[in-house]
């Protein structure tokens, strides 16, 4: 069984569970995708969710902005829990001292973290080398799909036949457009390598939609730019679901856990 729940997603600081469970009886494989924030806010928000840090099994940080890898050498260091990053988001924290802990994730190259497989995959943001990543436990697949300007032929190829996705819907384009950041921070959000829009994003589930998409989860909605009506309204336009059973990853409160 394969199940996920976001602790929080947005600039505030970013954090989705992943469990795999083999069958009744078996030790749940428990993966932190993202460690955007502060010790005590991540330990609360597991406690809510029935756990504490020293039930990961192991973290992924997908590239190096503060919302995304926030604690992560802490956690590393005082639980004595690995850590999987690309060499270039190693490189942009300064090559930082993991005492062994580190992993190094590569596009394309599988991870068996026992119950739950992860593949990384190469994703145009404006970062070191970020990575996204599908998770699988042999039976279902999720698909993680935040922070990128937009989505390859490699992207998609890595999502397709997923049965839930997390999927970044960060910016309304009008609102960005009429919002009060600086025109050089509207075009960085805005990009090629920025964030994507919800008419953007919706192109995405489009074409990712299948019959056994069973979660579709949109994410990184900036607290600005956006509100989660305009990102559900533009998914459920182009998609089987109705509006209101497209989820939203609050910044505080992220989602509930979902079984894939």
């Amino acid at each position: 069984m394969l199940k996920f729940k976001s602790l929080g997603s947005g600039s505030s600081g970013n954090a989705t569970l992943v469990e795999a469970t083999a069958g009744p009886g078996s030790t749940p494989v428990r993966l932190l995708v993202d460690c955007g924030l502060g010790i005590r806010q991540l330990a609360l928000r597991l406690g809510e969710a029935g756990l504490q840090i020293e039930d990961l099994d192991a973290v992924f940080i997908t590239h190096e902005h503060g919302d995304h890898i926030g604690c992560a050498r802490t956690v590393a260091l005082r639980y004595r829990i690995p850590v999987w990053m690309s060499q270039g988001t190693h490189a942009a924290i300064g090559s930082a001292d993991f005492e062994g802990l580190l992993r190094t994730a590569c596009d394309g190259a599988a991870i068996d973290l026992g119950g739950l497989q992860l593949t990384p995959f190469a994703v145009p943001h404006d970062a070191r080398e970020p990575l996204q990543l599908s998770c699988t436990d042999g039976a279902v697949k999720l698909g993680v799909l935040t922070d990128l300007g937009h989505a390859t032929a490699h992207v998609m190829a890595h999502l397709q036949s997923c049965h839930a996705l997390l999927l970044e819907c960060n910016h309304d384009l009008e609102l960005l457009a009429g919002s009060a950041y600086p025109d050089f921070l509207k075009r960085r959000v805005g990009g090629q390598h920025g964030h994507l829009s919800n008419i953007a994003a919706a192109e995405i589930a489009r074409a990712l939609q299948h019959a056994g998409l069973r979660h579709l989860v949109a994410a990184h909605l900036s607290a600005h730019n956006n509100r989660p009506e305009l990102a559900q309204e533009a998914l459920s336009q182009v998609t089987h679901f109705d509006k209101h059973l497209i989820g939203v990853a609050d910044a505080r409160t992220g989602t509930p856990w979902l079984q894939v």
